[in-house]
């Protein structure tokens, strides 16, 4: 999720967000570009999912959870929006970017990708109740077969809960809830 340095996902509070839904855009994330992570070939494309509104009341993730069977009937698409998987170097492992933007996805299947290169924008799309991406490594190039695969991230600053500062990291894995950014270059 994207945030700001007081850990807020929206520069906007008001009545909405403590008892309706709200737009997507209100969201710092909604847009953003999102970069390949890593070099690869795109085995895997979706983009038919609508954007939807976002949830931070508690009142509106009521309709929201109780939908959740349905939108796990629905598939794949349903559940991951918008998304992109990468076929890794040696085909050994694959990475998936999911609840990308409606009409964003640039790649198509097939198409060699770089890290660091624009593929889509974040967006709010299949099971997500605010705008963000999920990244995830895996052992297979289906999102719904496959196995998770630990993941280590380079060259960038964390700034971890609790914490008034940010600290530079060559490699490693980011602490739950940290605030990381990549590191200029």
């Amino acid at each position: 999720m994207g945030v700001d340095e007081r850990r807020r996902t929206s520069a906007i509070r008001d009545w909405r967000t403590i008892l309706a839904t709200e737009p997507p855009d209100r969201y710092y994330a909604f847009g953003r570009p999102i970069l390949a992570p890593a070099d690869g070939v795109v085995v895997d494309v979706h983009d038919g999912e609508a954007d939807h509104v976002g949830r931070r009341s508690q009142f509106a993730l009521v309709p929201y959870v109780l939908g959740q069977a349905q939108r796990l009937r629905q598939g794949v698409g349903a559940v991951a929006g918008n998304y992109v998987t990468i076929a890794l170097p040696g085909n050994r492992a694959y990475v998936a970017l999911a609840h990308l933007r409606a009409g964003s996805v640039r790649p198509a299947l097939g198409d060699p990708v770089r890290a660091g290169q624009q593929i889509a924008e974040c967006g709010n799309s299949g099971n997500s109740t605010q705008p963000h991406v999920h990244v995830q490594i895996m052992d297979n190039a289906d999102i719904s077969a496959a196995r998770g695969v630990p993941m280590a991230f380079r060259e960038f600053r964390e700034r971890r809960r609790g914490s008034a500062r940010f600290e530079d990291r060559a490699t490693g894995i980011p602490g739950e809830e940290s605030i990381v950014q990549p590191l200029a270059g």
